[in-house]
């Protein structure tokens, strides 16, 4: 079953992306979904075994290949995908709720009652009080990556705080909830035990739908893995555009009008942080990383609403919560490096990566031409392999203005030397 299983989700890959100029995004979901099921079939389809094959994470590295030929081939499809996932996630959190109130009013509440709740498995340490926020904290991360997309937005001063303020209460409400329903079936020991909490949650509570779980929760990595893609990506896109990254990730395609450099190496970051499958060190990582900059970022509003009161803020709030922000994150990173001092000093090491590459690529401006001409001959050759160009600067009012800014944030990481026959051909003209 598991070689017929296999063989069919390839021939679906491969149909949707044969067809993928003429498929429906409905047809193209649909695809989607049963590749990702029976390739993802695992997990957390199955508990994980106790001893590990060598071609465990292959199916992992064809999820993330899968997602962004998706984000590449069309950003209409990335988002009906996102939003197809988002509502089975949420419609399978709304049930685990429902049978989490079913439970309360059938009296199992047992590890609800305060002194069971609050009973200490363990002595209390400070730093792993810290670090538990840090791990959870990266399930309410979306409200950074919203600010990602701002310029796809519709009108995103208007929008985009109408979708913080509507999404992280929304998500508060769901994971909270969530996780009360889960303690009414499961014990913190089972809790810590489980592989997936859902898929046992639903064992012990769905009986013969307790296959409903498994989907929902292949649903919801699915749609975390393609909203990240979206995302990251047009971080990248950002950063080069302002002559932080090779210009290559700046240029979108000529007709889908998608960042596929930007995605491209999106992916291949992504797949980088597979070669360890520690799920717990990899949040670790990324949620000292993501923490440490979101505080410089939350340190420099304050310094910029001090040094410059007088600049246009369309999006503006009280100091006081970014200086409670700053407080508690203050908090989280010096016990986090304090209970984990080798996780978070290699983050910093990974993080610090990037020092030599931005003295490399953007403060050194007096490189050799033949460095500079291998960058300008690789990007001619990445230009034409995934058929991308700069994206065209807006028309309308301060015209002028706006393509001088666009035609400076587009300089390349490199600045290349005019030859002898360019100037020439420059003095000719009129």
């Amino acid at each position: 079953m598991g070689q017929y299983g296999q063989e069919l989700s390839w021939k679906c890959l491969v149909k949707a992306v044969c067809l993928q100029e003429h498929s429906q995004p409905s047809q193209l979901l649909g695809t989607l979904l049963l590749c990702w099921c029976v390739l993802g079939r695992e997990r957390p389809f199955r508990k994980a075994q106790s001893t590990s094959s060598p071609l465990e994470g292959v199916p992992r590295f064809l999820k993330h290949l899968l997602l962004t030929w998706v984000n590449c081939s069309s950003v209409r499809w990335a988002t009906r995908v996102q939003d197809v996932f988002t509502a089975g996630k949420l419609l399978a959190l709304a049930l685990i709720i429902i049978m989490g109130i079913v439970q309360i009013c059938k009296g199992e509440y047992f590890w609800l009652e305060p002194k069971n709740a609050f009973e200490n498995f363990q002595e209390p340490d400070i730093g792993l009080v810290a670090l538990a926020f840090l791990q959870g904290s990266f399930a309410y991360g979306g409200w950074n990556f919203l600010n990602y997309v701002t310029e796809e937005l519709v009108d995103p001063y208007k929008n985009l705080p109408r979708a913080i303020f509507i999404s992280i209460p929304l998500v508060t409400f769901v994971y909270v909830f969530a996780n009360v329903a889960y303690v009414t079936a499961m014990s913190p020991q089972e809790l810590l035990a489980s592989n997936a909490v859902a898929v046992t949650f639903g064992e012990k509570l769905l009986g013969v739908m307790a296959w409903i779980m498994p989907i929902s929760v292949a649903l919801s990595t699915f749609g975390g893995v393609n909203g990240s893609l979206f995302t990251s990506s047009r971080l990248f896109f950002s950063g080069a555009r302002e002559g932080h990254l090779p210009s290559v990730l700046a240029m979108i395609h000529v007709k889908r009008c998608t960042p596929i450099p930007a995605l491209l190496f999106t992916c291949i970051s992504t797949l980088l942080m597979l070669v360890t499958s520690d799920m717990y060190t990899l949040i670790n990582y990324v949620g000292f990383i993501n923490y440490l900059f979101y505080g410089v970022t939350v340190a420099g509003q304050i310094v910029l609403r001090w040094k410059k009161p007088d600049i246009p803020r369309p999006i503006k709030i009280n100091l006081l919560f970014p200086i409670i922000y700053l407080l508690f994150w203050a908090f989280l990173l010096v016990f986090s490096l304090w209970s984990e001092p080798v996780v978070c000093g290699i983050g910093l090491a990974i993080m610090l990566t990037g020092v030599p590459v931005y003295f490399l690529g953007v403060y050194w401006q007096h490189k050799p031409k033949c460095f500079s001409d291998f960058i300008e001959l690789l990007t001619l050759v990445s230009q034409k392999m995934c058929v991308v160009v700069y994206p065209e600067a807006e028309q309308g009012s301060g015209t002028e203005k706006a393509n001088e800014d666009m035609e400076e944030q587009q300089q390349p990481m490199y600045q290349p030397t005019p030859t002898k026959d360019k100037d020439v051909a420059g003095q000719a003209q009129p």
